[in-house]
């Protein structure tokens, strides 16, 4: 009779083909936040490498499209909306797939309130209300209510956060745009305010600046394309969810190349190598230095590009966290509480919530310190990124062995491809640490411990990490009683399961 009753009862599941690829498309690319992710590092990619910042930027694409490859792969033979988390797990155990979860979840903490603290600033400029923006405490609330009123919209429903995000990608490809032609029409018109250079082929070549130069500006470049996994996230709630998330991933860091190396052109061309390297420490605020410039009376515009930008991350970045909770809290790899979904929204309401509520914490808390201490924070997302980044090219190589032998393509596109990514990542990976090991790399310019506070903030969040999943190993062993295994062959073949 007991059993009947389980039986009975429905079982959570995340709302099926609620999205389309374009969609999922748009969440990718949302969640990347292109426009503020250019303004953040074209200043410090310039300094580092002069002209040829379009060059790195084509250079950190490699890396990136490779492992969406493994990204598309293994969500052809598993739409978990763990991604990451499940598919280690599958391929390398649950511990290597516990940390790569824990990633996951950690890079939606660090990153959300600075997202939101930029969303707010930037509108405020664009509205001439300058004052408020040097108001910390306004500052400060008003960011809190944007984080809550996003989490909102992730739990009400996945369609209203793919219609918010299709205008506001709209609105921020618009405006980068707009940017851009008036940009290269001033250079080539003789009328900029700066020392403009005519675009030349030769800058997207990625050595034209010498290897060190090259290895800091790779560690950038991995910044600005981080976020685009966040479609296939959403693969349990898109339609065709074997193989639109991934598509959409791939075909998402396609097209922020090119949005990337038309703005870096536009950006390098007008206002010369000079003035970028002078003002790189301003970082996401070079942009309003030259909107006023660029755009005259229009400079709103381009404020109002970044705007939108981070608020549309602030929303998008929740979701890879939340969806990744969910997975594990299914899996009893986290408590039970957080695989709850909404009755009547269809979404991981507690996972996303907590989500919020510690990114919240975090904020405020780092904040009090200085902002160098949130910005020493955002640094510490490069070690996570590429870790997580390169576990899971690893896996796919690893989950598919079997297969990998049975044509070229699945040699290329589905081991090698993947395997050459996550090396690539794990070498930035090493290069950070040893960067970030110097206090004077870091924003705060102090030492903790002897070590820099984004190499500190980095071990801590791994530190912490570890304890919770040996507490909880001891609590509840029932998920790593689970065993790696490999590609089920009729899914990789397209047949039916």
């Amino acid at each position: 009779m007991a059993d009947d009753t389980v039986d009975a009862r429905p079982p959570q599941e995340l709302k099926a083909d609620a999205i389309s690829f374009l969609d999922a498309l748009v969440i990718g690319l949302n969640a990347t936040s292109p426009a503020y992710s250019l303004a953040a590092v074209i200043g410090p990619v310039v300094a580092l490498v002069a002209i040829y910042a379009p060059g790195v930027m084509l250079a950190s694409f490699v890396p990136m499209l490779l492992i969406a490859s493994a990204f598309y792969y293994l969500n052809r033979v598993d739409q978990d909306c763990g991604t990451t988390f499940s598919w280690v797990t599958r391929a390398m155990g649950p511990w290597a797939g516990w940390l790569g979860g824990w990633a996951i979840a950690m890079t939606g903490v660090l990153v959300v309130g600075s997202l939101a603290d930029v969303a707010v600033s930037f509108a405020l400029l664009a509205f001439g209300l300058d004052s408020w923006v040097d108001n910390e405490v306004v500052r400060q609330i008003l960011t809190v209510a944007l984080i809550l009123v996003m989490t909102a919209m992730c739990v009400i429903g996945t369609e209203l956060s793919a219609r918010v995000q299709n205008v506001l990608i709209l609105l921020q490809v618009v405006f980068l745009l707009i940017f851009v032609v008036v940009a290269l029409y001033k250079v080539y018109n003789g009328t900029s305010a700066f020392d403009s250079i005519e675009p030349k082929f030769g800058w997207l070549n990625p050595f034209g600046a010498g290897g060190a130069s090259l290895t800091s500006g790779l560690l950038l470049g991995v910044f600005i394309y981080w976020g685009w996994e966040s479609a296939v996230n959403l693969n349990e709630e898109t339609e065709n969810s074997a193989t639109a998330p991934g598509k959409a991933a791939v075909w998402s860091t396609i097209v922020l190349l090119v949005t990337y190396l038309s703005v870096a052109f536009a950006v390098v061309a007008y206002a010369g190598t000079t003035f970028l390297a002078d003002n790189a420490e301003e970082e996401e605020f070079i942009f309003a230095l030259l909107a006023g410039e660029v755009m005259g009376g229009w400079d709103w515009i381009v404020l109002l590009a970044v705007s939108t930008s981070a608020l549309a991350s602030t929303q998008t970045t929740i979701i890879p966290a939340s969806r990744t909770a969910l997975s594990m809290a299914r899996r009893h790899a986290l408590p039970g509480y957080f695989g709850r979904i909404h009755p009547r929204f269809h979404t991981p309401d507690v996972s996303t919530w907590w989500v919020a509520g510690i990114a919240i914490a975090w904020y405020l808390v780092v904040r009090q310190i200085s902002e160098n201490a949130l910005f020493d924070s955002l640094t510490a997302l490069s070690l996570l990124i590429a870790f997580y980044y390169a576990l899971t090219g690893l896996a796919c190589a690893v989950y598919y062995r079997r297969h990998l032998t049975e044509s070229l393509h699945n040699f290329l596109l589905i081991g090698a491809g993947p395997l050459i990514g996550a090396g690539l990542l794990a070498w930035l990976l090493v290069e950070s640490i040893g960067d970030m090991a110097d206090p004077a790399n870091s924003y705060s310019g102090v030492s903790w411990f002897g070590l820099g506070p984004p190499l500190v903030i980095g071990i801590a969040i791994s530190i912490v990490g570890v304890v919770i999943m040996i507490v909880w190993r001891l609590l509840s062993p029932v998920f790593w009683s689970e065993r790696p295994g490999v590609a089920d062959p009729d899914l990789v073949h397209g047949k039916e399961s």
